[in-house]
């Protein structure tokens, strides 16, 4: 997905419809790829919203405030994305973090498959097109740097600003 948002990124910066692999990639695809990469982060940041807003949740933390919002989020980032290990404080070892965490998990894992299969088979519909010498290379150092670059600001933008408030409302306190 990430080399998809690097082509798309890539064929507007160079003023050409972008095209990975001879097919055009326009915005209903980007559509799918914009709503797989935000399953995961919907999911993490409503499961916790969930357990904060219930009681049973907030006490599971082991510290109170700004660091068990970070505790919180850390395990329910991890489950969906990882092995699904938590902090230290926090105890995910309840009946109400159990099934909540299993929700999160499957959500997070099996509802972007959907979107990553439309986005299969809307491609495998279209014709391969012409390459032209305006068509976006996907190969070679500066696209190695575009597709990277398009992973690390993703992954930035989808869990930075959800794990730092923790951090930075304990510093203002």
């Amino acid at each position: 997905m990430a080399v998809m948002i690097a082509v798309f990124v890539g064929g507007l910066m160079v003023g050409r419809t972008p095209e990975y692999l001879r097919k055009r990639i326009g915005f209903p695809e980007m559509r799918y790829v914009v709503l797989y990469a935000l399953v995961a982060p919907t999911a993490v940041l409503g499961c916790a919203a969930l357990a904060i807003a219930l009681g049973e949740g907030q006490s599971s933390m082991g510290n109170p405030g700004p660091h068990g919002l970070t505790e919180l989020v850390y395990a329910y980032t991890s489950n969906v994305n990882s092995n699904g290990s938590a902090m230290a404080g926090f105890n995910g070892a309840t009946e109400f973090h159990n099934m909540l965490v299993t929700a999160a998990m499957l959500i997070g894992r099996y509802v972007p498959m959907v979107f990553l299969l439309a986005l299969a088979g809307r491609l495998a519909r279209q014709q391969p097109g012409v390459v032209t010498v305006g068509t976006l290379q996907a190969r070679g150092v500066n696209f190695v740097a575009l597709a990277t670059g398009a992973a690390l600001m993703l992954a930035l933008l989808n869990f930075l600003s959800a794990l730092s408030l923790g951090p930075l409302a304990e510093g203002l306190l």
